[in-house]
């Protein structure tokens, strides 16, 4: 079932991440399922920690910004979206070349929304877990 309340491109929706912190690490939307926004991550020498794998907050930043475009995704026009709560467990190694990303929601509701994002490896094991609450706010 179709969730989405705006219709964006990918196109368009990538664009959003220009010139933010997100480009500059590499990351990139490459989905918009009905239910689901997914993405990718490079795991290389912005993304690393110093043993090579995939920093922590880098698949932080990759979580809060699927669950966030996803949430603004589900708001009406006049409505915007901001992250209340965040948590991640990571459950194994984010190796290179990069990591891949799926939000989907738990709750949408009309004041706040929560989404699943889990965070895989290329050749598909998980390597993290994440929840991300968001508040929805009229605009003003």
């Amino acid at each position: 079932m179709r969730i989405w309340k705006r219709e964006p491109t990918l196109d368009a929706v990538n664009q959003l991440l220009a010139g933010t912190m997100c480009e500059h690490i590499g990351m990139a939307i490459s989905e918009i399922g009905p239910d689901y926004v997914a993405g990718t991550l490079p795991v290389d020498a912005r993304t690393c920690q110093h043993m090579g794998i995939i920093h922590g907050g880098a698949s932080v930043v990759l979580a809060e910004t699927l669950g966030s475009l996803a949430s603004m995704l589900c708001c009406a026009e006049g409505f915007h979206v901001v992250g209340l709560e965040i948590n991640a467990n990571h459950i194994s190694a984010g190796k290179p070349p990069y990591v891949s990303g799926i939000a989907r929601p738990l709750h949408i509701g009309s004041s706040t929304m929560v989404w699943e994002i889990r965070i895989s490896n290329n050749d598909g094991k998980l390597v993290c877990v994440s929840r991300l609450t968001c508040a929805v706010l009229q605009n003003r």
